[in-house]
C-alpha cells in the first residue's frame, strides 16, 4: 500500500515547565499541512522466516536501520500485535519534507507505518490505541497518525466516525495528549535555512532563559472555531524561538525576511527550528512569497493546511 506521511506546524507552542522525569511539560496546537512524504509499505508472509524489514530511502544519508522512526516502527508494531508473525516488511520512504526541520517528517514515516501494518494485519485498531503505539516512537507520532487517518484516502472510509481523526490538535502534557479540534484554512509557505537544530539542545536552553510572551492558546482555539484567520495570524506564538533565533541568526535572518514579505501576517519557527512559516492571504501571496524565499533558502516550499 502506498500513504502519504503529512508535515506539520506549530500554530502555539508553549513550555509549561519541566516534569520529574527530565521532560518538558508543553502546550502547544498543531496543525498538518499537505506538503508529504510517501512511503510504500508491502508484507509478504513466509513461515519460519522470522521477522524481517527492509527499509530503503531516497535520500542516502538516511539510515535505513532502527535508528530510523519508520524502522523502529515496524518493530514496535510486531512486539506489540505481531507475536507469531512471520515474513518480510519491505518499506520504502521517498521523502519531500525536509530533514531535521521541526516539521515531524521522521515522527510521520514512523505514523504511517504503524497505519500500514495495522492496514496489513488487519488489526482493525482504532486511532487511540494506534497513537499509544505511536508515543513509544516520539512525541509527535501520535499527532502524526491523527492526521493521516483524517487526510489519506486509503485510511478514509476506515476512520471515518473515529473522532481522532483530525487536522489539528491541542497536545499538552509530554505532547502526547491530544484533543482534536477545528484547523486553519490557509496556503503556507516554508523555509528551511540550511542548518539542522538539536531539539533536545533547545528544550534545555530554554530552561535559561525569561520568556517574555507566552501564547494565549484559550484564545487561539476560539479563533481557530470562528475561521477567524486574522486573529490566528497575529497570534501565533513560540516560545522556542526565544533560544533558536538568538542561537541560530540564519533562522532570525529567515523570519524578519519572511515578515517583510508577509504584509503583517503570521510568520512562525515551526517546533524548535529551524524551519520558519508563514500564513498566507491566498494561493497568490503564497506564490510571491515563495519565489522570493527559495533564493534565500533553497529548501522552501508552497503549500497548504489540511482541513
Amino acid at each position: 500500500m502506498r500513504l502519504k506521511s503529512y508535515a506539520k506546524i506549530n500554530l502555539t507552542l508553549d513550555v509549561k515547565g519541566l516534569l520529574p522525569n527530565g521532560y518538558h511539560e508543553v502546550e502547544m496546537i498543531m496543525q498538518q499541512l499537505a506538503l508529504g512524504d510517501d512511503l510504500d509499505v508491502e508484507w509478504e508472509e513466509e513461515a519460519g522466516s522470522g521477522f524481517n524489514i527492509k527499509l530503503s530511502t531516497n535520500r542516502k544519508y538516511l539510515p535505513n536501520d532502527r535508528r530510523n522512526l519508520a524502522y523502529k516502527a515496524a518493530e514496535i508494531m510486531h512486539e506489540m500485535y505481531g507475536q507469531g508473525r512471520e515474513g518480510t516488511l519491505t518499506i520504502h520512504i521517498e521523502k519531500h519534507i525536509p530533514v531535521a526541520a521541526g516539521l515531524a517528517g521522521g515522527s510521520g514515516n514512523g505514523a504511517a507505518v504503524i497505519h500500514a501494518i495495522n492496514y496489513l494485519w488487519g488489526l482493525g485498531l482504532d486511532v487511540y490505541r494506534l497513537c499509544e503505539a505511536g508515543s513509544k516512537l516520539g512525541s509527535d507520532v501520535p499527532f502524526c497518525v491523527m492526521g493521516q487517518a483524517a487526510e489519506n484516502e486509503v485510511l478514509k472510509d476506515m476512520f471515518a466516525d473515529d473522532p481522532m481523526a483530525c487536522h489539528c490538535a491541542l497536545a499538552t502534557g509530554t505532547g502526547t495528549d491530544l484533543k482534536p479540534m477545528k484547523g486553519l484554512n490557509s496556503y503556507i509557505v516554508l523555509s528551511k535555512p540550511k542548518i539542522s537544530v538539536s531539539t533536545p539542545e533547545v528544550y534545555k536552553g530554554i530552561d535559561a532563559i525569561e520568556i517574555p510572551e507566552h501564547p494565549d492558546t484559550l484564545g487561539m482555539i476560539k479563533a481557530l472555531e470562528a475561521e477567524d484567520k486574522g486573529y490566528v495570524a497575529k497570534n501565533i506564538v513560540n516560545v522556542l524561538e526565544n533560544f533558536t533565533l538568538r542561537k541560530y541568526p540564519i533562522v532570525m535572518y529567515t523570519k524578519n525576511k519572511m515578515e517583510d514579505l508577509c504584509n503583517n501576517l503570521g510568520v512562525l519557527m515551526s517546533g524548535s527550528g529551524p524551519t520558519v512559516f508563514a500564513i498566507c492571504d491566498d494561493k497568490e501571496h503564497a506564490d510571491r512569497i515563495w519565489g522570493e524565499m527559495i533564493g534565500v533558502n533553497e529548501e522552501s516550499y508552497c503549500t497548504k493546511t489540511t482541513f
